[in-house]
């Protein structure tokens, strides 16, 4: 095998930050080098390849030579799997570790307090779970199994139905009590506070709006009440009989079975969007991992028999 021609790892690092930022300081900040180091590292690679690859332009900063530009390119798509291929690696390591992501209020009312029994049936299987409302980069991140909150549709994923999504309306059993404003059916709601959950950079998600709409429901002033910037919160809210808040089959808890919740109405409101979980199609085998989506799709195909049972 020909001895590959590599230049200075170090040197390309620093070019292709410098590439991309076109700027020798917000490169240094990068990878934690001064600028000057920067201009050293490429001007090594530039005299190790006799082709110079920025045009240095004292009043407006650099510019890419056409030759860097295309080697800039290059560099990128060859660093980006180079990470890939380190978080793979590292990953190998851990054959008993899954790390999943999901929105924190999925995470809190629905995963954690099920964990107990997915250790009871795989006692070796360590999960450690990350919460966060973005779409997981499952080649930058290292995650292994992402819950998924949308239409479904993820390209280069294995992808299941985990849960469809149903809303109704939830409030302390104190307020049904109330002889001066009874909550009978959903234009009473008229008299009461509605709690909400702030979901503004949701589109089409199930507001009180939506939800009154969908049933027929007209007369009620939806822009009043407070609003909360979690399900938990505004669930807790209504626990404590501030206001009726719109709650899901999906992040209810056991507010209902614990009686800290009860349903006014009978009526639900089918959601825009259902809870899919994710992963990569190149790890979706992986014992651990299959392992893990196997028991959460068990876990939802359980609930959601309890809830038709309810």
């Amino acid at each position: 095998m020909a001895r590959r021609r590599l230049p200075p790892l170090n040197a390309l690092r620093a070019f292709e930050a410098a590439a991309r930022h076109l700027n020798f300081e917000k490169a240094g900040d990068e990878i934690a080098v001064t600028a000057s180091a920067v201009g050293q590292q490429v001007k090594s690679l530039e005299a190790w390849l006799g082709r110079p690859l920025f045009v240095r332009q004292p009043s407006r900063g650099v510019a890419l030579t056409p030759l860097g530009e295309r080697y800039a390119a290059s560099l990128a798509d060859i660093l980006d799997r180079l990470d890939e291929a380190t978080a793979q690696a590292l990953r190998s390591d851990r054959s008993n570790v899954v790390t999943v992501s999901s929105m924190p209020s999925f995470a809190s009312g629905w995963l954690i307090p099920r964990l107990g029994s997915l250790k009871e049936r795989h006692p070796d299987l360590e999960v450690r779970v990350s919460v966060d409302t973005r779409l997981t980069d499952f080649a930058r991140e290292d995650v292994d199994v992402a819950v998924r909150f949308g239409r479904g549709g993820y390209a280069g994923l294995r992808t299941d139905l985990l849960m469809e999504e149903y809303f109704f309306a939830v409030c302390s059993a104190s307020l049904l009590n109330d002889p001066e404003r009874p909550l009978k059916e959903p234009a009473d709601l008229r008299h009461h506070t509605l709690l909400h959950e702030s979901v503004y950079s949701i589109p089409d998600y199930t507001t009180w709006d939506r939800w009154l709409a969908a049933i027929g429901v007209e007369g009620v002033d939806t822009s009043r009440g407070p609003s909360f910037p979690h399900t938990y919160l505004c669930l807790q809210a209504a626990a404590s009989a501030q206001g009726v808040a719109l709650a899901t089959n999906v992040l209810i808890g056991d507010y209902l079975t614990a009686g800290r919740l009860v349903q006014p109405f009978p009526h639900q409101v089918k959601g825009t969007y259902q809870y899919y979980v994710v992963c990569p199609e190149a790890t979706a085998d992986r014992p651990a991992v299959a392992a893990f989506r196997a028991w959460l799709l068990e876990e939802a195909k359980a609930h959601v028999a309890e809830a038709g049972r309810q």
